[in-house]
């Protein structure tokens, strides 16, 4: 009799690029990969909240799954849409609006204030992760914590802003495009704009658009795989 280790050995492994869609969480696109593809060691290089969408890099099986830190510090690219105004207790819309600002066309900040503002951005910096979020202090989640009400003292991480492009700006809505290193919050990064601007500011939509060198653009939806094409679909590093 084959177990399973042996028989997942025989499987082909490697990674594939997922689109995953606004709504599940990393871990369940990584359940319904292991559903498809009858493998249980399956793994993701860096997570993506419910609310947003885009590239997930997922390693398939024992031999994939050892070498999916080479794709974990590679740096990424977002897409953000932000809107001016309010601020959230999430950074996003998910959250309670604690701040709004209402504004008319002569108080809201023009675009010259605001790609003034979003060029100070640029380079390194050290940025406090938010509470709602999945980093771990003294192994606990922060937001299981700000889901309780309890807010805890942060340690700044060290990041960096490669570039930030303004794709769109119509008060209240900003878009924007952020090249950054890994570990950048892009929550954080969308209220501390806001702050600057002197108009609060929160997340309404997350996609990420590249990590590394992979693109959003060569991902497959799981709505497209199944049990008998998904191997068409894997690659390995260097072929």
């Amino acid at each position: 009799m084959i177990n399973q280790k042996s028989q997942e050995q025989s499987l082909s492994s490697g990674f594939i690029l997922i689109n995953k869609p606004v709504g599940p969480t990393s871990h369940t696109i990584v359940n319904k990969l292991r559903r498809i593809t009858n493998i249980r060691k399956i793994g993701h290089a860096g997570t993506l909240d419910p609310f947003a969408d885009g590239l997930l890099i997922l390693a398939i099986g024992r031999d994939s799954t050892k070498k999916i830190s080479q794709f974990v510090k590679l740096d990424k690219e977002y897409v953000a849409d932000l809107i001016l105004g309010a601020t959230t207790d999430t950074f996003d819309n998910e959250g309670v609006i604690t701040q709004h600002i209402t504004a008319n066309k002569q108080q809201a900040p023009t675009e010259k204030q605001v790609l003034e503002v979003l060029n100070n951005f640029i380079g390194k910096q050290e940025q406090i992760p938010p509470m709602f979020s999945a980093k771990k202090v003294q192994g606990q989640k922060l937001y299981e914590l700000a889901r309780k009400g309890i807010e805890i003292e942060r340690q700044p991480c060290s990041i960096e802003i490669f570039s930030i492009i303004l794709n769109e700006y119509t008060y209240p809505h900003l878009r924007i495009t952020v090249h950054c290193s890994t570990g950048t919050y892009i929550r954080s990064l969308g209220h501390d704009i806001g702050q600057k601007l002197g108009c609060g500011a929160y997340l309404n939509k997350l996609s990420r658009t590249k990590i590394g060198k992979f693109d959003i653009k060569d991902s497959v939806t799981l709505e497209k795989l199944n049990s008998d094409n998904w191997e068409e679909y894997i690659f390995n590093p260097g072929e």
